[in-house]
């Protein structure tokens, strides 16, 4: 059972009230906590954060009448916010129950407040809620409180909740019975969960805070409180698997890796002293006893391989460990019977291979170490982390949503009016030259039975420089003057390659006697400018077919331009309506 406290106990007072508990191996008291304390088993518990009362009401729903107009909507938003205001007082307004009920309330509570959070602009400058959470291990004294912290910060809210979560979940753990495959399961799931929240807490409260926060949330006292909860959970699988009967190389090991559990958790408690000071002496002694479990279970393998000096060899460190324990860290465990059967097994080890086996027992330093096997680790925290939780504000929009479908009004307000902007200045540029053009004016009126007198100059033009035969001779001629032009810029080039050579054969036989400048440099500008006559030509080529088959298309035109005007008239369609 429980025992709350109204005043933080003296250390005398403790020894008495521990003097009268030891006759109930169950729990034993401390000056910040209850720690269960069985026969075979001790497990430490944290102690719940307390809140002082928030009023959610009243900001939310000025909140949500400023942002959403009267509807059903805006109802039902209200309505959500008293229940998240019930929901706040069942899980921080009352002391919690030690049952997974209770966590359960308190899963709800800390979803809720992670889909909240990006729909309201909770701040001191906008939706300002000043939260106020008390140390969890500051007890006070008679003259003050407990130490406290306020902070207009729903991430701090979060943490708080986040470590009460991980509080009950030990608490909860230290309560099953480890007797039977239920309570171990339950215990070993609650311990990696305290781990994770603690662990989460570790990683995320310095960012989260705006300001240090206080000891029980700190990083270091977060780190510790993982570590032991991670080593409580490996340890009832050690249970479990003793349960089990399972083989002795297993259970050395995971016993063994809870000891090494231990000893990092027990390091970090005495480094930092940010947890109660009856922690480290429970993990001090949590972590001798997990290697006498380790080295006990390494000896019965031992005798299985026939190897009796080993047996013997870590009974007797086993022994030396318990003899630790019992004169450091009795107060805090009950390992009698376990000293009793270390001690029978090593008497009847002596006593066989004193009369049997005379094996050599080999000092405890020479020794193999025992492996490690780990089965547990934090559990990730992801929200939901409830499985029956539902957002009460599922249908409200975050308020980054919102701020983006502003920003995109905004941004298409600003395309669309450039877009106009630019379609504004293309017609003018367009009105303007079409004015320059002197369009439409200078359409010309094809009313009446006269050649339009843009087509009757054509025709004379045509007329005066040859007509269609004319355009013919030059397309006919087009194929000589190409292959002419080739010849004369090809000996220009043979001619050029002929001097280069001959200046070269010049050059080799006079040696330094020939001051003549290189061919090469004198005549490379020829040389260019013959690349570029031979790219014209290439041009001139493709210009050629292009210009013959365009010619092919508009010769009809081109011979219905050289007839005569009666002729030209009458291949002119009328531009009056048929029949007038």
């Amino acid at each position: 059972m429980f025992i709350k406290l109204s005043r933080k106990l003296t250390p005398a007072v403790i020894r008495e009230c521990n003097s009268l508990l030891r006759t109930v191996p169950f729990y034993f008291l401390t000056s910040t906590s209850w720690i269960f304390r069985g026969e075979m088993a001790t497990f430490i518990s944290v102690p719940l954060k307390k809140s002082e009362d928030v009023d959610l009401v009243k900001p939310l729903s000025k909140f949500i009448t400023s942002i959403y107009a009267v509807s059903e909507d805006q109802t039902d938003y209200i309505r959500a916010v008293d229940e998240l205001n019930k929901l706040r007082k069942s899980a921080l307004g009352r002391p919690l129950d030690k049952h997974e009920r209770s966590l359960e309330i308190l899963l709800r509570y800390y979803d809720q407040l992670c889909a909240a959070e990006p729909k309201f602009p909770f701040s001191e400058n906008q939706l300002c809620l000043t939260f106020t959470w008390k140390d969890a291990f500051d007890k006070g004294s008679l003259f003050s409180g407990p130490a406290k912290l306020a902070l207009a910060n729903v991430s701090y809210e979060k943490t708080c909740v986040l470590f009460n979560v991980g509080a009950l979940a030990s608490q909860i753990a230290s309560e099953q019975n480890l007797g039977n495959d239920e309570g171990r399961r339950t215990a070993a799931k609650l311990y990696q969960l305290a781990s994770g929240a603690f662990c989460h807490i570790r990683d995320t409260v310095l960012s989260a805070l705006s300001q240090e926060p206080t000891v029980d949330i700190s990083p270091d006292t977060t780190s510790a409180l993982s570590h032991i909860m991670l080593a409580q959970a490996q340890e009832v699988f050690f249970l479990k698997a003793t349960a089990d009967r399972m083989k002795s190389a297993i259970i050395a090991k995971l016993a063994n890796q809870a000891a090494d559990l231990y000893g990092e958790a027990c390091r970090q408690c005495q480094s930092k002293e940010n947890v109660p000071k009856e922690f480290s002496p429970i993990l001090a002694a949590k972590h001798c006893i997990m290697q006498v479990y380790a080295e006990y279970h390494q000896s019965t393998l031992a005798k299985q391989q026939q190897k009796f000096g080993e047996e013997i060899a870590r009974l007797q460190y086993a022994t030396s460990l318990m003899k630790t324990v019992t004169s450091r860290y009795n107060e805090y465990v009950n390992v009698k019977e376990l000293s009793d059967k270390i001690a029978r097994a090593l008497t009847a080890a002596k006593k066989d291979n004193d009369f049997i086996y005379h094996d050599r027992v080999p000092e405890s330093k020479d020794l193999d170490r025992i492996g490690k096997a780990s089965l547990v680790k934090p559990t990730a925290i992801q929200v939901p982390m409830s499985q029956k939780f539902t957002d009460l504000f599922q249908k409200m929009v975050p308020l980054a949503v919102q701020q983006y479908l502003s920003m995109y009004n905004q941004r298409k307000a600003e395309i669309v009016n450039r877009l106009i902007g630019t379609m504004r200045e293309a017609s003018s540029l367009c009105s303007g030259v079409l004015a320059s053009l002197n369009l439409p004016a200078a359409l010309e009126d094809l009313s009446g039975d006269s050649i339009p007198p843009s087509i009757l100059e054509k025709s004379r033009s045509i007329i005066q420089q040859g007509g269609q035969e004319s355009i013919e001779q030059l397309i006919k001629n087009m194929p000589d003057m190409l292959q002419r032009n080739k010849e004369i810029l090809d000996e220009s080039l043979r001619m050029l390659n002929e001097e280069e050579s001959t200046d070269s054969e010049l050059r080799t036989n006079f040696g330094q006697h020939w001051i003549r400048k290189p061919s090469g440099e004198l005549y490379k500008p020829l040389r260019t400018e013959g690349m570029n006559f031979r790219s014209l030509l290439d041009k001139a080529l493709q210009s050629d077919s292009l210009l013959r088959e365009r010619y092919a298309v508009h010769s009809p035109m081109i011979a219905l331009l050289c007839k005569s005007e009666p002729e030209l008239r009458a291949a002119i369609p009328s531009a009056n309506p048929a029949g007038q």
